[in-house]
């Protein structure tokens, strides 16, 4: 059982890998090399993390019937997320033809500080839905799928955090070139 756990969480980080790594150009989701994904691949993506999740938690047919909502979260907090990231991108690209100067004399923190708070309380509210999709689900698992599912979340954050360092770091190389 080990072994599948560690199986199942070696290939959600892949596919958490592939899905989180970000082209230099406008923060699109990209693969290593820079080709674009498209929407089918981030869908097929979302469905590979999901199988694997289920894989790993071994869920019963019973604990089966609450997939969808978790699923259905998880894809509209997707969703959301890329609305967000193509308005980042489309703001950016505004900006391409103004200097430095321009851009920084033009600039509105108030407006700035609005569209944080907006896109903090969107992607609240995501998380929010999220874990009550979960909670249900939760609720049916038994200790062994628990300690499971804490395994892989550790994971998981721990994949993400290391994805937006290696972002982070990805911007400021690309700054200073």
């Amino acid at each position: 059982m080990l072994k599948m756990v560690a199986a199942g969480t070696a290939a959600f980080l892949l596919a958490s890998s592939l899905a989180y790594a970000q082209a230099p150009s406008g923060g699109a989701r990209a693969l290593a090399g820079g080709q674009r994904l498209s929407a089918a691949d981030v869908d097929r993506l979302t469905d590979a993390r999901t199988t694997i999740v289920k894989a790993a938690l071994q869920l019963t047919p019973d604990q089966e019937k609450y997939c969808p909502a978790v699923e259905e979260a998880i894809r509209n907090r997707g969703k959301d997320r890329q609305a967000r990231m193509a308005a980042t991108a489309a703001r950016s690209n505004e900006q391409r033809d103004r200097s430095a100067v321009e851009v920084i004399r033009d600039r509105d923190p108030v407006a700035f500080l609005h569209r944080r708070a907006d896109a903090l309380t969107q992607r609240g509210a995501d998380l929010k839905k999220l874990a009550d999709a979960w909670q249900p689900l939760y609720q049916t698992l038994s200790p062994d799928q628990k300690q499971r599912m804490a395994a892989l979340s550790i994971f998981v954050f721990r994949e993400m955090r290391s994805a937006a360092e290696q972002r982070r770091l990805q911007s400021e190389e690309d700054e200073e070139d």
